[in-house]
């Protein structure tokens, strides 16, 4: 019998077993070739990189919807950058995205740490509370909608707590809400992101934690928080590109009021569009929330270090 320091046998099922493909194979032609992904970059040429071409070609035109577009260069771009209305638009944008993250962060988080618990009560009242993703965003607006009803709702029936009832008649109650509404809708989504990424930490470190005398709370900060970086930058990312383009929601809630209080920016675009029939004009709206979006997303990137992140499989 062979010792531990002596090569194996030829016959030796480790000698027989195949190695691990190395980085340099991997770099030397291992990956799959470019024609895997060929329907994704077509899918999304379709319908991505050619609707943005469009629109961005629109928005220096004049168009009603009839007839042909007339280039009128940019017009609609000094006539955007001198509006008052599209400016606050832009700035309440920003401030409800920036709510957004402000409050379902730590939400999403704490929720996706405690589901990633195997407790079958923690399974049930996730399943539960993860059924406002199956809804879409009309039905989740319409809900509020009658639930904040300052006549039949529950304004109505806890006016000590509401007092007169129209929370939508005020910037900051409208405000408020949108941010209520958003977070009640969406942080089951981020909070799976981080369920997924708190169950791939390697329990290894819990037990040397331990070990140490580390209670749950050191362990949270000092093992759980810095495992989920990733998962948080990735959660950032998708709240702030989605904050800056919601619509349905404060189009069935607010409607851009009380006055433009809400009117944010992608709800100016379709008051330009589709009902002043300024289509030049609500296409630069569109294609500058695409260009506030990618540069937030990118500081984003840029400033966490994301952008450094490598995979160990990274192609394969």
């Amino acid at each position: 019998m062979a010792s531990p320091a002596s090569p194996a046998s030829p016959a030796s099922p480790i000698a027989s077993a195949p190695s691990a493909p190395s980085a340099s194979s991997v770099r030397d032609g291992h990956r799959p070739g470019l024609g895997w992904a060929l329907p994704g970059v077509v899918f999304f040429a379709l319908f991505a990189v050619v609707p943005l071409v469009l629109v961005a070609v629109l928005s220096f035109t004049t168009w009603s919807g009839l007839g042909a577009p007339e280039f009128s260069g940019f017009d609609n771009w000094v006539t955007l950058f001198h509006d008052p209305v599209m400016i606050k638009s832009l700035w309440l944008s920003v401030l409800l995205t920036g709510l957004g993250v402000l409050v379902q962060t730590p939400l999403s988080i704490l929720l996706g740490v405690w589901a990633a618990g195997p407790q079958r009560n923690r399974a049930v009242l996730s399943a539960v509370f993860f059924v406002p993703l199956l809804l879409s965003a009309t039905a989740v607006s319409v809900l509020w909608r009658a639930l904040l009803d300052p006549n039949f709702g529950v304004p109505a029936e806890a006016a000590w707590l509401f007092g007169d009832g129209n929370l939508l008649g005020s910037r900051t109650g409208a405000v408020a809400v949108l941010v209520l509404v958003s977070t009640w809708q969406f942080t089951p989504l981020h909070a799976l992101i981080h369920q997924g990424a708190t169950r791939a930490i390697p329990p290894v470190l819990y037990h040397a934690a331990e070990i140490d005398g580390a209670g749950r709370v050191r362990q949270f900060f000092h093992i759980t928080l810095p495992q989920l970086r990733n998962s948080i930058i990735t959660s950032v990312i998708l709240m702030v590109v989605g904050g800056l383009t919601t619509f349905d929601t404060v189009l069935i809630l607010t409607q851009g009021g009380p006055g433009t209080d809400t009117t944010i920016s992608a709800y100016y675009m379709y008051q330009k569009a589709f009902k002043g029939f300024e289509f030049g004009a609500g296409a630069a709206i569109a294609l500058l929330l695409v260009l506030v979006a990618t540069a937030v997303s990118l500081v984003v990137v840029r400033v966490s270090g994301f952008d450094k992140m490598a995979g160990t499989k990274e192609g394969m």
